[in-house]
């Protein structure tokens, strides 16, 4: 895994610490209010942590829903096949039912915006190919 090492400087632990807990945070809201996007937060929080609190980053490893996640984003810097596609309809069907509710021009435009700047960020992350996925279980290694 390319991990990285608590930062020497106590005031920089102190500042990627509560970054972290902040990142931490808007992810666990984003799982809530579809508007914020839960992963890049707790993927954020992770790095946050690793540089922060090797306690805390390896507490988040723990977590049954965020650990795969981070230890998979550790590894490959790349999201699964099956991720993109999930997303981008989960991004069409929260903000554009939000766009299509709202009154207000403004509120339109600026989730339209919103949408637009999410899907290019999630355009340029990486797509790992099939052959380097991490097998589920033994019988996948067996050929």
């Amino acid at each position: 895994m390319n991990a990285l090492k608590v930062h020497d400087s106590r005031l920089m632990r102190s500042v990627f610490l509560g970054l972290g807990i902040m990142a931490l945070l808007l992810g666990v809201i984003g799982i809530f209010l579809p508007i914020l996007p839960t992963t890049p937060f707790i993927l954020l929080a992770a790095g946050c942590f690793a540089r922060g609190s090797k306690r805390l980053h390896d507490w988040l490893l723990a977590q049954r829903f965020a650990g795969a996640m981070i230890r998979d984003w550790e590894l490959h810097r790349s999201v699964p096949p099956w991720l993109k596609p999930w997303a981008f309809l989960m991004i069409t069907v929260s903000l554009g039912a939000s766009i299509v509710l709202l009154e207000s021009l403004w509120h339109r435009i600026i989730l339209a915006i919103l949408a637009a700047l999410l899907a290019v960020f999630l355009w340029r992350i990486p797509v790992r190919n099939h052959r380097d996925a991490v097998p589920r279980n033994k019988s996948d290694t067996a050929a």
